[in-house]
């Protein structure tokens, strides 16, 4: 019975080590690349497709774009390994980082610096003058995940203006970047918070009248939107790929995701939003 026994213990070790080598590799001439979902996303696969003719030809590899329905869908994706790169924002990397083994390996450069800021907007014919003036009014946000979108503009209310969502103003969550322009300038909303770059390209694209809007004020600086990998995959892959990134000079390609290169990051540069999800007592690994 003990001779059986450790036949047994030794066949699942067997088993679970082959299922470790598969799943580094469970298609060595396809890499599923996901796109973060904070726009309309057959516009997103339509301009990325320079990115995949790029990855495909210095990879070797065929590369399927794939743009999941929200940010937590892509999250669980990448937890059961259902795609092999990410391009998050820095919230929904911690988020994924906090549920599975993945690691950051790039991050675009804008401006000359591999940070952002968000941007809060409010309704034009809203009466909203300041932060304050948020108070007893519609908050827009993206995605619940989302950075920029979401943890950014709430954290600058509530320690510019003592505001909390639920208590001060009403938080609503209308799923992407454009889709908080939008309804600001509609007046769905008398506010929103959004990416700076997003809600530039927004305005350039004519989804919304500038003339509906303005500008209330602007976040500091936080580390730029991580390109991320699984942790599993082969040691050779992951190199290259890094590579192939860093290297990108390509200008339709770096038009296409509003950047001007891309800089090598690590996940100790997302500890700030770690710090912000503590203040606003956010369990990572819960939402």
């Amino acid at each position: 019975m003990k001779a059986l026994m450790n036949l047994l213990i030794a066949l699942c070790l067997v088993t679970g080590l082959n299922s470790q080598a598969l799943a580094a590799d469970p298609d060595p001439d396809l890499l599923k690349v996901a796109l973060l979902p904070d726009e309309n996303a057959s516009e997103l696969i339509k301009r990325n497709q320079p990115l995949k003719d790029y990855l495909e030809s210095t990879l070797g590899k065929e590369v399927e774009l794939i743009v999941t329905t929200d940010y937590s869908s892509m999250i669980e994706a990448m937890r059961f390994g259902r795609i092999d790169l990410a391009y998050f924002g820095p919230l929904s990397y911690v988020m994924a980082k906090s549920k599975s083994d993945i690691e950051p390996f790039a991050a675009m450069i804008v401006d000359g610096k591999p940070t952002y800021r968000s941007i809060i907007i409010a309704n034009a014919d809203a009466g909203v003058e300041s932060y304050a003036d948020i108070k007893g009014k519609k908050m827009a946000y993206g995605d619940r995940a989302s950075t920029s979108s979401h943890l950014i503009p709430k954290t600058v209310l509530m320690e510019s203006a003592g505001l909390e969502a639920g208590r001060d103003y009403e938080a609503h969550f209308v799923g992407s970047h454009d889709s908080v322009a939008v309804n600001v300038a509609n007046g769905n909303a008398e506010a929103g918070g959004l990416s700076e770059v997003i809600f530039q390209h927004v305005m350039d694209r004519g989804l919304i009248d500038r003339n509906n809007v303005k500008v209330l004020g602007y976040s500091g600086e936080f580390p730029q939107y991580p390109w991320a990998m699984r942790s599993n995959l082969a040691p050779e892959l992951k190199e290259k790929v890094r590579n192939v990134f860093i290297s990108i000079d390509d200008k339709e390609i770096l038009s296409n995701l509003k950047a001007e290169g891309f800089a090598a990051i690590s996940d100790s540069d997302y500890d700030v939003i770690r710090r912000m999800g503590s203040l606003l007592n956010l369990d990572f690994a819960k939402m």
